[in-house]
């Protein structure tokens, strides 16, 4: 359940440093910050023109500097690390936790990456250096290497005298993962175990082997699903031969999500994950003119089928006002099919196993709307115009371009995903494309047949 009381306390908070920074307040601003997580300063910073951004960036206390950078979108991230000099960019790495700091090496300077690098314990650099090697959307790349790991030949009672002596555990540990001699992994047994059964008890009688293991390669979307199916707090990834290489926790798996989110909401308006919502004027627009010209192209081509009926439209003006309506119908019932069907491909619920089954049901529904919609439509044209002739033709082109906007919202996610191009940022313009072609000349072709 979502703690309202505390949204709304930072919702005033974030309000209330607004405020001071209009004023001009700088003590009271910086007394707010201090105050503050890293991640609401982060989202605060994101909230902000670029001018305000950088006056906040100075009231940051320097050793939360890198925490508050890594919780930053990567545009927002960089235009501050270009701000900053090397002695600053190197005191703000230093206190980070090393999955984190793998998440913002990538983005500074590299002599700075460099400097960061040698100044690390030879541990430390083989720690980062493992993170780094994988992909950060995979599970090696979200992975982080501190870990505590027991025996299973060691009793209870040892295993709390150790933890006794090292006094912290990593943030998130809910399990302890227990391996052999060399560091081969067995599986994990619960901290809520450890300290209710018999201390003389060997740790090896209290794991539970199937706790899940995930291998390093393993895409970060799979992750998070595993993380939701499983309600985990935690899980260690284990290479293919058994070797113990780290552990995700749900922190890491939540910002997963919330990208995913993201990226599927932009991405549906061909925009960028990384989106800035304050960036300037220029780079905005060179962001999106890209998806603004694919868009006439595909306009141009509606237009192109009309073009063909021009002697029709001259005779039947009516089709011309009528026009809107087949295409608007398509366009929105083709949009709820590619919102399922992309929501079911995100989830793993939708492959081409079961496609089949998913397409005649579509369409099917499609065929029920259609025929609904098209006595409607039908009925309110012959009310206006007053000739059952143009009713027919425009009830007809809406069940036939709702039937066809079914079958492409099925087919075109599939078919954009088994070629590997991401179907939340294509299949809405393939989609519209369609769904115009197909009304307009249905709407003009069924005209200039019965009319002219």
């Amino acid at each position: 359940m979502i703690d309202t009381t505390r949204i709304s306390t930072k919702e005033r908070r974030l309000a209330a440093l607004r405020g001071a920074l209009r004023e001009g307040s700088w003590r009271g601003a910086a007394r707010m910050i201090a105050a503050m997580h890293p991640a609401e300063i982060a989202s605060l910073i994101e909230s902000l023109p670029a001018a305000q951004r950088e006056v906040v960036w100075n009231f940051v206390e320097p050793e939360i500097e890198g925490d508050v950078l890594v919780e930053m979108s990567e545009s927002v991230r960089q235009s501050l690390i270009d701000g900053m000099d090397a002695d600053e960019l190197l005191a703000a790495a230093e206190n980070m936790e090393l999955d984190d700091l793998a998440d913002l090496v990538g983005d500074l300077p590299e002599t700075v990456s460099l400097q960061l690098v040698k100044s690390m314990d030879h541990q430390d650099r083989e720690r980062l250096k493992a993170v780094l090697s994988y992909e950060p959307d995979t599970a090696g790349g979200l992975m982080n290497v501190d870990t505590v790991s027991v025996r299973s030949d060691v009793t209870v009672e040892v295993v709390l005298r150790y933890l006794r002596m090292r006094g912290e555990l990593p943030d998130k540990t809910d399990s302890l993962i227990v391996v052999t001699r060399d560091d081969r992994y067995l599986g994990t047994v619960a901290l809520t175990r450890l300290l209710t059964e018999d201390p003389e008890k060997p740790v090896g009688d209290l794991l539970d082997p199937d706790a899940p293991r995930i291998t390093p390669e393993l895409p970060a979307h799979d992750v998070a699903r595993l993380f939701q199916d499983r309600d985990l707090i935690s899980a260690a990834v284990v290479q293919a031969d058994g070797k113990l290489l780290g552990r995700i926790t749900v922190d890491d798996v939540v910002d997963v999500i919330r990208e995913e989110a993201a990226h599927e909401v932009l991405s549906s308006a061909g925009l960028a994950d990384e989106e800035d919502v304050f960036a300037g004027v220029f780079p905005s627009t060179r962001r999106r003119l890209i998806w603004l010209g694919i868009n006439l192209v595909t306009a141009f081509l509606a237009a192109a089928v009309v073009s063909r009926f021009e002697g029709t439209i001259e005779k039947v003006a009516a089709l011309a006002a009528l026009m809107p309506i087949v295409a608007s119908m398509g366009g929105i019932a083709g949009t709820q099919t590619v919102t399922l069907i992309i929501r079911g491909i995100a989830l793993g619920q939708v492959e081409w196993v079961n496609a089949k089954w998913l397409l005649w049901k579509e369409i099917a529904v499609g065929g029920l709307n259609g025929v609904i919609w098209a006595v409607i439509v039908g009925t309110v044209t012959i009310a206006w115009y007053g000739t059952w002739k143009i009713a027919a033709i425009i009830a007809a082109a809406t069940l036939i371009n709702l039937l066809c906007a079914a079958a492409v919202g099925v087919v075109v996610p599939l078919a954009l995903k088994r070629m590997k191009i991401d179907p939340a940022l294509s299949a809405g313009v393939i989609l519209t494309t369609f769904t115009d072609c197909v009304g307009f000349a249905t709407l003009l072709g069924l005209g200039a047949l019965f009319l002219t």
